[in-house]
């Protein structure tokens, strides 16, 4: 899954890039980092929920902003419906 990420084209990262694209329903798939902070977690574990969108979990933020192709870690991200 993570691979999916590396190869979109039409993605989101970031927390509030990500929320804002569950929100207006144009995720279709969501990203979160295990080490994020409990409050980003329950947010966007609500919004995907609230959305009926599943959450694919990565080990560390590190790696889920290597996946999307940037030098710091990214908490959230999404592949957006194209």
């Amino acid at each position: 899954m993570l691979q999916d990420l590396k190869n979109q084209k039409m993605r989101v990262v970031g927390l509030k890039q990500t929320l804002k694209s569950v929100q207006a329903g144009e995720a279709k798939q969501v990203f979160l980092a295990r080490d994020v902070d409990e409050y980003i977690e329950d947010m966007v574990t609500e919004e995907c929920q609230r959305h009926g969108l599943s959450i694919i979990y990565i080990d560390t933020m590190e790696e889920l902003g290597k996946a999307c192709g940037i030098s710091i870690g990214a908490a959230t991200a999404a592949i957006l419906k194209g």
